[in-house]
């Protein structure tokens, strides 16, 4: 995993081509600085902005950087396949073309980091490596819609119906395992102040 420090950005990165987070900062100055942080320290060539209540005009600021908006609420809503397929599918390609992915919400807990989680299993992670890297590189990210995730990815690649019950119990058993408080993280607005742990 990389060892990227922002000093500005609610970002954190899990691999070489993919980061996950929260937004830009309303005040423009301090935005300016968080995206400048991404594009030029963490080399983001693609911002996947998945936040339903807003959008971010920034970004056209940057002329290396592409920009997608594909919003979804973060109301605990079962997220349909056809989201997650579309938007995977965007950031493979940009991978695929030498790119890094920036995936963010609005405070990098739940929508962001799940449609991490999403990339990571279309370009060939394990569930349980996927989601254990997420947390390790952003401890406050709950991931809330990786099983919706999961579903999808089992559905796609064809897997059995017992092969899919024991991904679903495998992740089900990493939630046991490691639990988290999500009101803490919201409190906290999505940044790490350690011990995320219920």
């Amino acid at each position: 995993m990389p060892n990227t420090d922002f000093i500005f950005a609610n970002a954190d990165s899990i691999t070489d081509y993919l980061a996950v987070g929260g937004d830009l900062d309303e005040h423009t100055e301090l935005a300016l600085k968080q995206a400048a942080e991404l594009a030029d320290h963490a080399h983001i060539t693609h911002v996947l902005d998945v936040r339903l209540e807003a959008k971010e005009d920034l970004w056209t600021q940057f002329a290396a950087v592409k920009y997608r908006w594909d919003g979804i609420d973060d109301a605990g809503q079962q997220v349909p396949a056809r989201w997650f397929e579309r938007v995977t599918d965007w950031a493979e390609r940009a991978i695929q073309d030498g790119g890094t992915v920036y995936a963010h919400c609005h405070m990098g807990i739940n929508r962001g980091p799940s449609a991490g989680f999403a990339i990571l299993l279309r370009h060939g992670w394990d569930p349980i490596d996927a989601i254990d890297a997420i947390r390790a590189a952003r401890p406050q990210a709950f991931v809330a819609y990786a099983e919706d995730a999961l579903s999808w990815h089992l559905a796609r690649t064809h897997t059995n119906s017992s092969d899919r019950l024991a991904a679903d119990d495998r992740l089900a058993a990493w939630r046991r395992a490691n639990p988290m408080d999500v009101g803490r993280a919201i409190r906290n607005g999505g940044h790490d102040e350690g011990g995320w742990a219920a």
